[in-house]
């Protein structure tokens, strides 16, 4: 080494050394801010004024503790990522969550540095606040010590790297059983929201105080006089709000999930995306319970079975959506216009709702956007769903349903599908990777692209760093996500009578005998016009030839609620489950998804709600339903539960093989979304095994964002994305 060289390198060294315990300048300032506002407030005595220098001591005391707790963390996220122009994984996310909580912190702070002096200024308003961010803090300091142990308990993945996965030799009750050390009130308060975009922080204040309130409609805790007033308080009092979304989610039952999620499809939020989107075709359409044959890519026929789990054979019920009429499409008779030719290509698409709620009409606010951009025909399948139907219900029939539309592409669909891309959400997601699993195995045509977003691909209880994150996250809360899992993969009903048996069998044949008919133009018209009107000309469907448009029943944006609510049958499900909260006689059996919910399961809530859904606010009399909190197993009680391994539940755990022939894939997720490690951790097991795949990481958005686009900004480019990443699968 040349004394040159060695003079550069003292000179490096001198020049590293002083910045090496700087702490970024957001931290300095949030620290300069405290140390300010804790002189100002000192020879304050009274209680807002001792509680206000108090919370600014605290908050000094947890920035001191974070600091050697974040260094470490930033130390090894790196060696979790995708790859270098995708840094993501669970612990960085938390990283983030802490720069955003100094920044929301120092925002706080500065408010009572420019206000304090003022006459307007409100000290018992500024002491919460305060208070609020020295909770978040703290409760994200602990956060970070359990990180600290996960990163311990890391083991190399197949690709060589560290994975996020924690292995069996530790159980997640290790580190769950500590959570109670954990302020979750503090996320669901003064600071709900703060990790997202500004654009969301209302809308997910609305949702929050919407699930209290619906909460209270749900449960019949106290007099109607107290639910009324105690709705009134979650809007007012940010405390009162969050101690009842914890105590929801960490003690309501399933069936509250399914009520709640299922909101987004009454009226008022089904009529904004068919203003702002219309679209030439909305067709529901029945499939049959029949015997369906495909021809395998070795020439040979496979036969898929009927689904028949849990429920017996039912119709599946799928819903096809279309810019444009198109030759060979169903509905596109009915109506006039420009007859454009079949489309090459055909998205068959999954919606999410943790597998037990949503329909592809909670999906239509952006499915309508991605119909028009893609100018692509998208049949989105209505699986059953649980606890219902459990797995593998779901699974069996998104994959007769995807067979179905190979079959019948060209005829009822509009479509030669030359180019079949699958594309889902969440649970919806999962079920698509795993027929396309199914597919492989079974040597028939898999889809040519996947594009998944938010995706379980490990649906089982094991710990990631970015699955913590559901301790912090308003709309996927710990407690929702294992009871969805729980209803998922665990059956309450492993027998079902031959009584019962007889029972499903006669009332499918009753409803779906006439779909034999050799004549599949018969079956067509069945399928469209289930109420068998026979009278009306414009409802019914003559045998044409395969050239010509299919004349039959389409649901215009002309009057697409009239006929969904009153000529399509198969919509009849979404208006018995609204029904349920109008209702306030007897409970009868209603239908949910595909599946039946009956009297025992009781997903209604009595008739008990509130006149800003549109539902009378009468309540039943009779037996109630109570959200009884003290008597309730506690949440780390309700995972003593197994999970099956199975490769079509969880993808992530298929075999190499297997895995390898998947097609292209583009894979979204979320900077803060506690699906994110399963992303990570798929995207690189695929690319370890040469599959061809993307991996986008969006900020500042929550797990089903896509639901958001029509009212987030942020959401809306989210959607545009997922639009450019189809094109790019269909163009490769």
């Amino acid at each position: 080494m040349t004394e040159q060289e060695s003079a550069q390198m003292s000179l490096d060294d001198d020049f590293d050394k002083p910045f090496e315990n700087l702490e970024p300048l957001p931290w300095g300032a949030l620290r300069e801010l405290c140390h300010a506002n804790e002189q100002y407030f000192m020879p304050h005595q009274d209680e807002n004024g001792v509680r206000i220098r108090a919370a600014l001591l605290a908050i000094l005391d947890h920035l001191a503790q974070m600091q050697p707790l974040y260094k470490h963390i930033s130390k090894i996220a790196p060696m979790y990522d995708f790859d270098v122009q995708t840094p993501a994984n669970g612990y960085r996310s938390f990283l983030i969550l802490i720069d955003k909580c100094i920044a929301h912190s120092r925002s706080i702070c500065h408010q009572i540095y420019c206000q304090k002096d003022s006459m307007f200024f409100r000290k018992s308003y500024h002491m919460r606040e305060i208070e609020a961010c020295s909770q978040l803090l703290a409760s994200l300091c602990t956060c970070l010590e359990h990180l600290q142990t996960l990163s311990s308990w890391s083991e190399k993945a197949n690709d060589g790297n560290l994975s996020l996965f924690i292995g069996d030799r530790h159980s997640p009750r290790e580190i769950l059983s500590k959570v109670d050390s954990i302020n979750q009130y503090c996320f669901y308060g003064r600071c709900l929201g703060f990790q997202f975009h500004e654009s969301l922080k209302p809308i997910i204040k609305a949702i929050m105080v919407c699930m209290a309130t619906f909460s209270e409609a749900f449960y019949a805790n106290g007099t109607l006089l107290s639910r009324c007033a105690n709705s009134v308080k979650y809007m007012l009092d940010p405390e009162a709000r969050a101690r009842r979304i914890v105590d929801i989610s960490q003690h309501a039952d399933i069936s509250f999930c399914q009520a709640f999620w299922f909101l987004n499809e009454n009226d008022i939020t089904r009529r904004l995306p068919t203003i702002t989107a219309p679209l030439a075709i909305n067709q529901i359409i029945s499939i049959p319970p029949e015997g369906l044959t495909i021809t395998a890519l070795d020439g040979t026929t496979v036969q898929i079975p009927v689904p028949n789990s849990h429920i017996g054979k039912k119709p599946i019920h799928v819903r096809l959506l279309s810019a444009k009429r198109r030759l060979g499409m169903v509905g596109s008779g009915g109506v006039g216009g420009e007859l454009h030719k079949a489309s090459d290509e055909l998205i068959i698409h999954c919606h999410g709702g943790g597998f037990v709620a949503q329909t592809s009409l909670s999906h239509e606010t952006y499915l309508r956007g991605w119909a028009i951009n893609l100018d692509i025909p998208i049949l989105s399948i209505d699986y059953s769903l649980a606890p219902e139907a459990p797995f593998p219900r779901a699974f069996e029939e998104v994959l007769y349903a995807y067979a179905w539309a190979l079959n019948h592409a060209n005829t009822l669909l509009g479509s030669t599908a030359q180019k079949i891309l699958l594309a889902g959400d969440s649970a919806g997601a999962n079920l698509n990777l795993g027929i396309t699993l199914k597919c492989i195995q079974l040597n028939i045509r898999k889809p040519d692209g996947i594009f998944m977003a938010y995706t379980p691909v490990l649906v089982d209880f094991v710990l990631s760093p970015s699955r913590l994150l559901c301790l912090t996250d308003p709309l996927l809360p710990m407690g929702f996500l294992i009871r969805c899992l729980k209803a998922y993969t665990i059956s309450d009903n492993k027998k079902v009578t031959r009584e019962k048996e007889h029972d499903v069998v006669e009332n499918t044949k009753s409803d779906t005998e006439s779909f034999a008919e050799v004549s599949e133009s018969d079956l067509i018209a069945l399928a469209l016009s289930p109420n068998g009107d026979e009278t009306n000309d414009a409802h019914k469907l003559a045998s044409l030839p395969s050239d010509s448009t299919l004349n039959s029943v389409s649901l215009t944006e002309v009057d697409a609620t009239e006929h969904l609510r009153e000529e399509v049958k198969s919509q009849e499900y979404i208006k018995k489950f609204l029904g349920m909260y109008r209702n306030s006689g007897a409970n009868t059996p209603a239908y949910v998804g595909n599946g039946t919910v009956n009297a025992e399961n009781n997903i209604s809530t009595n008739g008990r709600s509130w006149s800003f859904f549109g539902w009378s606010l009468s309540g039943r009399h009779g037996e109630s339903r109570e959200l009884d909190i003290e008597n309730l197993k506690s949440p780390l009680e309700e995972f003593e539960f197994s999970v099956p391994k199975d490769p079509f539940l969880s993808p992530y755990l298929a075999s190499d093989s297997l895995l390898a022939q998947l097609p292209p894939i583009a894979m979204m997720t979320l900077e803060l979304d506690p699906c994110l490690d399963d992303s990570v951790m798929f995207a690189r097991k695929l690319r370890f095994l040469g599959v061809l795949v993307t991996l986008d990481v969006l900020p500042g958005l929550p797990h089903g964002f896509l639901n958001l686009s029509p009212v987030s900004k942020e959401a809306s480019e989210g959607s545009d994305l997922c639009v450019k990443r189809m094109r790019d699968l269909l163009a490769s």
